[in-house]
């Protein structure tokens, strides 16, 4: 607030052209075009560095091209028009529009939480995971059951996707007798 108790005078700068306003408050260490993942990551270090930071996103939400949508970004997104009032509450959708799966005690959690990015994210446990394909919405198999009545998949391929999960189920580290003769540190699936 200035002294005459209005709201304090907006910043000018030598820099600045003329007849434009500055949109930020003052001057900064980085300035961050987006709001992707990485963008954040990168800024929560500077940050965290004691840097000041200025991040921009030229979309009306966060998240860059890995954001998670609601009814009306989602149809604004994609010109699709006003979202119906059949689907209910606009808070009761969040698309992905790139799925994302961070291991839960993996490095890039630990740096996620060093730089408080998290304060920005949700956790949350994999209810389940869908994709489009040919004109609907099929779940992805998580369980042998769902292997073996997938259409997204062969018969063939079924077999084998059915095995693998069952392997995962079993398989304990800590018992060779459940590696079925594999030694995963050394090899891949």
């Amino acid at each position: 607030m200035s002294e005459e108790g209005g709201p304090p005078p907006k910043p000018t700068f030598d820099w600045l052209p003329e007849g434009t306003e500055a949109l930020a408050d003052g001057e900064y260490d980085a300035i961050v075009l987006g709001t992707g993942l990485k963008e954040c990551v990168i800024s929560g270090l500077l940050s965290v560095k004691g840097k000041r930071v200025l991040q921009l996103d030229r979309n009306g939400y966060y998240g860059g091209d890995g954001a998670s949508l609601n009814l009306s970004n989602l149809f604004e997104k994609f010109q699709a028009g006003e979202a119906p009032s059949n689907l209910g509450q606009n808070r009761d959708y969040n698309v992905d529009l790139i799925p994302k799966f961070i291991m839960a005690t993996g490095n890039l959690t630990k740096m996620l939480l060093h730089t408080k990015v998290t304060r920005y994210l949700d956790f949350k446990s994999i209810a389940g995971s869908y994709v489009y394909k040919g004109g609907k919405i099929l779940k992805v198999p998580a369980t042998p059951e769902e292997a073996l009545t997938s259409p997204l998949m062969g018969l063939f391929e079924k077999r084998r996707f059915r095995n693998f999960l069952l392997y995962i189920d079993q398989y304990d580290a800590k018992k060779p007798e459940t590696h079925q003769g594999r030694d995963l540190t050394k090899m891949t699936m």
